[in-house]
């Protein structure tokens, strides 16, 4: 008993492992810089691979890999090592609530719609604290900006958020009913169900 827990905890820290280096990697694929007046925001795959995250290895490990993947991704970037911490709580997010709604509400039953529902919510909450973190702290905090220039800062934000999100909610989903299937014929499912 105890040893089969062992060898499942040893797998997840496998999977977290290799998540989290797709998640870090997908941060940095196609990186497409959008300019804009106030900085510039990026197009890339990451919150495809945070989704992902958790609708594979469920809330907690998801949330694990997904603000691993992304934080390790800033910390290689000098303009982005700092926001780390906030890019490891704000990502985890991505992949917690992936998680939980795929495998709580979900029950763990992989077709697209369920998965794309999941990913669909998990992307709402986090550009919601995406936005947030770029009022308060890039805008107010770092930049000094005034209430009404952060908020515009926010809003430029807006579009590229949304589309990143559009993006992960279309493909996450296709990824994750193929490797569902890929783990149920590997008999793999039950050692990766939501924990």
């Amino acid at each position: 008993m105890n040893q089969s827990k062992n060898r499942k905890t040893v797998l997840m820290i496998c999977v977290v492992a290799v998540m989290a280096a797709l998640v870090a990697v997908g941060s940095k694929v196609p990186d497409i810089q959008i300019p804009s007046p106030l900085g510039s925001n990026r197009f890339h795959l990451g919150n495809v691979m945070c989704a992902l995250s958790g609708l594979l290895l469920g809330p907690w490990w998801g949330a694990l890999a997904a603000g691993l993947g992304s934080a390790i991704f800033d910390l290689f970037d000098p303009l982005r090592i700092m926001e780390a911490p906030i890019t490891f709580l704000t990502k985890g997010v991505y992949g917690l609530v992936a998680g939980a709604v795929f495998f709580k509400v979900f029950k763990g039953k992989s077709n697209y719609v369920n998965e794309a529902v999941a990913s669909a919510l998990a992307a709402l909450s986090y550009i919601v604290l995406y936005l947030a973190k770029s009022f308060f702290y890039n805008g107010l905090l770092l930049k000094g900006l005034s209430a009404d220039a952060a908020w515009l800062a926010v809003l430029e934000r807006v579009p590229v958020s949304v589309f990143n999100g559009i993006v992960a909610v279309i493909f996450a989903p296709v990824l994750g009913v193929a490797l569902h299937k890929a783990l149920k014929a590997a008999h793999l499912d039950s050692a990766m169900a939501g924990t």
